[in-house]
């Protein structure tokens, strides 16, 4: 059987194409600009990739096309599929059908932390023997492929509160029907589909439908829109997590903190204390997915002490706070942040990790809700972690400049913000900043003009080894 992907250089399209070929397809995709590191990794699984898409990339005729959400009417090659009669599906649908049925799902929902919790609880698994298959939406770093099979009864999947396709406008996750679901939090995004944080709420309690009664659903304590979700209605058991004392209730599970930047924490369990996690990560933000990985390990029989020892041995995700490169005592890290919240809890985790050393952020405003201004009012306080922020405007937004220099003009704002127009400009203002050690940040999630690498060739210039 021929499978066609259209945009398969996408992650969660691309992690189909990887287990299609596991399951013994011929698979072709086509995508615009085909790009790594996806592109690499298909390439190697011996999936053939075509560059644009043409009705001629459906030639021979496949006998599927899974068409991703990005594809729209008016795209060649999806009037070709309409216009021949191609069978074709979303994405969701055929792993649904070809992959989840009768299996033990573990899904990871949630506006922020969906792909590093699927890793954590993934390599939780692993490390417990267990061959889980996955799809991850990033690249973990203790796997070699973002998608996998596996011979067990267990998937686990990042899923995506994201639109299916075109002409099937429900979540993605409502497809996947979990056994054990992970709600890490709901926040309002993509503005390009929702017009509310309620429409969101609503499609997280349809996620909730589909779990059993026999199911768990694991939640952090302290969020006022998944209470809104789940007060539609649950039918399963609910395990609640929090950091210290930051609820008055009794949780069932619980941090406490012992190094202020996360990198180690006791877990208590129902007020019992387990084992302490000491590993490499940082951030509030990562010790709540910490605890959320070990209830949902423990729904399907790994004990927590087994789950800890597992992350005290995780290596992370790439693309979230990964470190780059250390040149002449100068730190270049990479992340995803998409969203005002996950820029601030990164930059939050950095800062108590490296105290008053300076930290210089350069973010890039790319996902459609950033875009739209959706975030404004949020987005320049949300890197107040900083002491330096270059805004990329790459995209020509005209609210950008005059929002950063309304923040500029106000004598009581101790960050300094800037706009840059360009990659060039933004790299000739980055360096000319740096007097001597400091720690950078580039926050994009999208290619950010191979900004990356750029940058880190001018600091090998600035500082010949």
């Amino acid at each position: 059987m021929h499978i066609h992907i259209l945009g398969i250089c996408g992650t969660f399209m691309g992690s189909l194409a990887v287990l299609a070929r596991e399951l013994g397809y011929t698979v072709t995709g086509s995508d615009q600009g085909v790009y790594p590191p996806m592109s690499t990794q298909l390439e190697a699984q011996g999936i053939g990739l075509m560059d644009g898409y043409r009705a001629e990339n459906l030639e021979p005729k496949p006998d599927l096309v899974l068409i991703g959400n990005a594809m729209s009417r008016g795209n060649p090659e999806v009037e070709a599929v309409l216009n021949r009669n191609i069978d074709y599906m979303s994405g969701p649908e055929w792993l649904a059908r070809e992959v989840l049925r009768h299996r033990w799902v573990l899904a990871v929902a949630g506006t922020h932390g969906k792909t590093t919790t699927t890793s954590m609880l993934l390599w939780i698994l692993d490390q417990a023997g267990f061959d889980a298959g996955y799809l991850v939406g990033g690249v973990p770093q203790d796997f070699p492929v973002s998608a996998r099979l596996g011979s067990s009864d267990f998937f686990v999947i990042e899923a995506d509160e994201y639109d299916s396709a075109f002409f099937d406008k429900r979540s993605k996750f409502v497809h996947y029907r979990p056994h054990t679901l992970i709600m890490n939090n709901l926040e309002f995004d993509h503005a390009d589909i929702f017009d509310d944080v309620e429409a969101i709420e609503r499609q997280f309690h349809h996620l909730v439908r589909t779990v059993p009664s026999s199911g768990l659903i694991v939640r952090p304590a302290r969020d006022v829109h998944l209470d809104r979700a789940l007060a539609m209605g649950c039918w399963s058991g609910v395990q609640s997590t929090a950091i210290g004392s930051e609820v008055a209730h009794t949780t069932d599970w619980r941090a406490e903190l012992l190094a202020e930047d996360g990198s180690r924490f006791m877990v208590v369990h129902h007020e019992q204390p387990v084992a302490t996690v000491t590993w490499s990560q940082t951030g509030l933000h990562n010790v709540r997915n910490a605890l959320a990985a070990i209830a949902a390990a423990r729904h399907v029989g790994v004990t927590p002490d087994h789950a800890v020892a597992a992350l005290c041995r995780f290596s992370g995700v790439k693309r979230r706070m990964e470190l780059l490169a250390e040149i002449n005592g100068v730190s270049v890290y990479d992340d995803f942040a998409h969203h005002p919240t996950a820029i601030a809890t990164t930059l939050e985790g950095l800062r108590h990790k490296v105290g008053g050393e300076p930290v210089l952020a350069l973010i890039e405003p790319r996902s459609n809700t950033m875009q739209q201004g959706v975030h404004q009012q949020a987005l320049l306080s949300s890197a107040a972690a900083a002491d330096h922020v270059i805004w990329a405007n790459l995209n020509q937004l005209t609210w950008l400049p005059a929002l950063v220099n309304a923040w500029s003009a106000d004598p009581g704002q101790t960050v300094q913000h800037q706009v840059e127009d360009t990659v060039e400009a933004l790299i000739e203002q980055t360096l000319a900043k740096i007097s001597g050690p400091c720690h950078i940040v580039i926050m994009s999630n999208g290619g950010f003009g191979g900004i990356h690498q750029k940058l880190i060739a001018e600091l090998e210039r600035k500082y010949p080894a």
